[in-house]
C-alpha cells in the first residue's frame, strides 16, 4: 500500500473538510495504490455506475483524461514528434497529458442493442469482457452495494484478473464479494453516499495528477 508524502497530504486536506471519511482514509489510499500501479504500467482504468452515480463515473473519466488542477502540457519527447512529422507544434500546444480511462456508460449503441439481444444487466460485463485486459482496474459506484450489473462486472474482472473498487455506503451489497477495494460512505441514505463519494474520488483524482504530473514528471 501506498503511504507517502501525497496521499498524507492530500487525505490530511479530505478530513479536514469531510472529518466524517476519517474511516474511509485507509481504503482509500489502498484503492490509490491500485490505480497508480495501474497507469504506471499503461493499463486502462473502467468506470461504471447507475444513475446519480452514473454521471460520477463520466466525472472521474473527466477529471483524469485532462487537467484537473494541473495544466499537463504534452511533453517535449511528443511535443519533437509533432513538430518532425507535422511541421509545427500547434496542435501539441492545444492537447494535454491524461490518464487512459473509459467510462463505460459512453457506448449507447452497444449497450442498447445488448439490452435489446441479450440481458440489460450484462451491458459494463459485456464491455469489460471484450475490453479488459490482467492489469486493468474497474471502479464501480454502488451506494446501495447491490447493482446486478456492477455485480456481474466485477465477477469478470475477478475472472480477467482486473483490479476492483467499489464506492459504496454502509449497506454491504452484494458487489463486496468480489471487490478488491471497498471504500464506504458514512450513510445508508442514496443521495448522501453520493455527496460523500465525490470528495472521495476528486481526492484519487488529484493524488494520481500529481503522481504522474507534478514535479515535474
Amino acid at each position: 500500500m501506498v503511504n507517502d508524502s501525497i496521499t498524507q497530504r492530500h487525505v490530511k486536506e479530505l478530513l479536514k473538510r469531510y472529518p466524517d471519511l476519517e474511516q474511509a482514509s485507509e481504503k482509500l489510499i489502498i484503492a490509490y495504490s491500485i490505480l497508480k500501479n495501474c497507469f504506471f504500467n499503461d493499463r486502462i482504468l473502467f468506470v461504471c455506475g447507475n444513475g446519480g452515480s452514473a454521471s460520477d463515473s463520466e466525472h472521474i473519466v473527466g477529471e483524469l483524461m485532462k487537467g484537473f488542477k494541473m495544466k499537463r502540457p504534452v511533453r517535449d519527447a511528443i511535443r519533437e514528434d509533432f513538430r518532425n512529422i507535422l511541421g509545427n507544434e500547434e496542435l501539441a500546444d492545444k492537447l494535454q497529458m491524461g490518464l487512459r480511462a473509459v467510462s463505460l456508460l459512453s457506448h449507447p449503441a452497444l449497450s442498447s442493442a445488448y439490452v435489446n439481444d441479450v440481458d440489460p444487466l450484462m451491458t459494463y460485463a459485456q464491455q469489460l469482457f471484450v475490453m479488459g485486459r490482467e492489469g486493468d482496474a474497474l471502479i464501480g459506484l454502488s451506494t446501495s452495494g447491490n447493482a446486478k450489473n456492477i455485480y456481474n462486472a466485477f465477477q469478470v474482472a475477478r475472472v480477467k484478473k482486473i483490479k476492483t473498487i467499489l464506492f459504496t455506503g454502509e449497506n454491504h451489497g452484494i458487489c463486496e464479494a468480489f471487490a478488491d477495494c471497498v471504500i464506504h460512505a458514512p450513510s445508508r441514505e442514496t443521495y448522501v453516499v453520493q455527496e460523500y463519494h465525490l470528495p472521495m474520488y476528486h481526492c484519487l483524482c488529484l493524488m494520481l495528477e500529481e503522481a504522474f504530473y507534478g514535479n515535474g514528471n
